[in-house]
């Protein structure tokens, strides 16, 4: 098991200062990102099994279309073939809905309330599979 990097030491032995998180786009650097955000935050349980985000304690139902579950697993498949990650394609629609919720404004709900989505695209958080 890889031990987990010190970010705070990091950036003190190369004299930086660390301001806040960013956060990649689409593309291949979104991939990468995305990569990166797997590897360091899914562990293996100790007793075995999948591995997973251990902050995940929450377990909900998500409905979903079919053609979103395609598109999950089209996407896991690149960032297997990409980082060479374990991942499932919920497990990643997980990853995603946070970094969507994270992003999204109140302003952001009223106008999907109201029918009229506009701001940022909700496909900016993820990975293009193109």
């Amino acid at each position: 098991m890889k031990p987990r990097l010190d970010m705070e030491k990091i950036a003190k032995g190369l004299g930086a200062e660390r301001k806040g998180r960013v956060t990649a786009g689409g593309g291949f650097f979104g991939a990468l990102q995305l990569a990166a955000d797997v590897q360091a935050r899914f562990r293996v349980p100790m007793g075995g099994g999948r591995a997973t985000d251990p902050s995940w304690t929450e377990r909900r139902l998500v409905p979903l279309r079919p053609s979103t579950l395609k598109r999950l697993e089209a996407l896991t498949e690149s960032l297997r073939r990409l980082a060479h990650l374990s991942i499932e394609p919920l497990q990643l629609g997980a990853l995603l809905l946070e970094r969507a919720a994270e992003q999204a404004s109140d302003e952001d709900a009223q106008e999907l309330a109201r029918g009229q989505p506009t701001g940022p695209d909700p496909r900016a958080a993820g990975v293009s599979g193109k």
